[in-house]
């Protein structure tokens, strides 16, 4: 019997509300159903929202008020599946936690609309979400299929840099891979989320379960994303979907964007009105000096007496030594606007380093709303590395990627090479993880 099926990963971008979203989702999936997809991706924190370019108001040792007001917000974007804090694990799955009085279901019904949507296109579906529970948030995959609803769930268990400050971490036993067979090919899939596939040990524990079909919903936009989805089938020997978002600065959320920050972050720029002491905190005069990526780095004031406090175009970090130019390494699509000869650094290209200005007043680089803040990277890839569809580049408002699949290539590809079984020498080497089963699932 054929072993192949139509799969198809979408490049979608988060809209304005959740219920939106949802509306292209099915709009999306309506699509792909009409072009005989089997089953399809959405991108990282599809639903909730991916928070990109937001510093939520935080630098080490500091939070404001301001970053709280977009927690909020960013809180009330996340969906409610009606799990636990701890995670339900099957107990979720096959609903049998307790319901409150008078209610239908748990949580804010974003579950039942997705499985509404498999079921009534037939297509199996993989979306990335922002997931609240109790008082955290959570970065999460879902699995909804057609005939029998969401199948499990898992929470990303390292989120990355800053995702550590609004994202909890998930727990290692949700890696569990689980099984269906649609049209007759049974495959065993997994969700390894953004740079969770840069976890070597995290990506075995997937391959030890012997997957088909690996899952990887990103957030990541640079060129080297490929060449790492091309890495985890060649060694897996597994299809390997991702998807991503594709955004420009315009569609960020206005409490990312809106002047009300702006407003606040000058005036905490300005100091202590004048008295010497902060009059609500107490504290000495600051200075702040904002980077590029619209962090804060505040050092306090070298002066006490406000009349001679420096202006803001004069700031200075200590010693009268020019302010520098922050910014994160590597970056994926700005220039760096270091003179490199000038400056008498080799740096390799798109990099950035912090370096004194020649001048002190040098203004910050304007942003266009224009300009892509994620410029996507969609793709598919074979068991053996090939790319079969994409990357997807700048391509907006619900790009697809499909391709039609045979599953009989990844026993094929394994003539050569099974990291988990008989190349990995599992007499000399052996990975446990906490709470999960490594071994392929029933």
């Amino acid at each position: 019997m054929p072993q192949k099926l139509t799969v198809a990963v979408s490049q979608s971008r988060t809209l304005p509300s959740t219920s939106a979203t949802l509306s292209a989702l099915s709009e999306t999936t309506h699509k792909a159903a009409g072009e005989g997809v089997h089953l399809l991706l959405f991108p990282e924190a599809y639903l909730g929202g991916y928070p990109r370019t937001c510093s939520f108001g935080a630098a080490v040792g500091y939070r404001n008020d301001v970053g709280r007001e977009q927690f909020l917000h960013y809180f009330h974007s996340a969906v409610d599946l009606g799990d636990t804090p701890r995670g339900a694990g099957q107990d979720w799955v096959d609903k049998r936690l307790e319901v409150a009085k008078g209610k239908e279901y748990r949580g804010d019904g974003t579950r039942e609309r997705l499985e509404e949507v498999a079921r009534k296109t037939g297509v199996f579906l993989i979306v990335g979400l922002v997931e609240k529970s109790g008082g955290s948030l959570y970065c999460a995959v879902v699995y909804v299929c057609p005939r029998e609803g969401c199948l499990g769930k898992r929470r990303k268990v390292m989120p990355t840099g800053t995702e550590r400050l609004i994202w909890a971490q998930g727990s290692p036993s949700t890696l569990r891979a689980i099984t269906t067979t649609i049209s007759g090919v049974r495959l065993t899939l997994a969700a390894a989320i953004c740079w969770e596939n840069y976890m070597p040990l995290l990506r075995f524990s997937l391959y030890s379960q012997n997957v088909n079909l690996y899952l990887a919903p990103t957030a990541d936009a640079r060129d080297t994303w490929v060449p790492l989805m091309q890495t985890v089938a060649g060694e897996s020997r597994a299809y390997v979907l991702s998807a991503n978002q594709c955004m420009r600065r315009k569609h960020l959320p206005n409490w990312i964007t809106g002047k009300a920050i702006a407003k606040y972050n000058q005036e905490q720029s300005h100091g202590t009105n004048g008295t010497g002491v902060d009059k609500k905190t107490k504290r000495s005069p600051s200075i702040v000096t904002k980077t590029e990526d619209n962090h804060e780095i505040c050092l306090p004031s070298p002066d006490l007496d406000p009349s001679t406090k420096p202006k803001s175009s004069d700031l200075a970090i200590t010693n009268a030594t020019p302010p520098l130019r922050m910014s994160t390494i590597p970056v994926d699509d700005q220039t760096t606007g270091i003179s490199q000869k000038s400056a008498h650094y080799n740096t390799p290209d798109n990099h950035k380093l912090a370096l004194p200005n020649s001048t002190s007043n040098t203004k910050p680089q304007e942003k266009d709303d224009e300009d892509f803040v994620s410029r996507g990277g969609s793709c598919i890839i074979s068991p053996t590395g090939n790319v079969l569809a994409g990357p997807l580049w700048e391509v907006e408002d619900g790009g697809l990627l499909i391709a039609t699949i045979d599953f009989e290539d990844c026993e094929r590809g394994r003539l050569d090479l099974d990291v988990a079984g008989s190349y990995g020498r599992m007499d000399s080497f052996e990975l446990k993880v906490a709470g999960l089963d490594i071994s392929p699932p029933p």
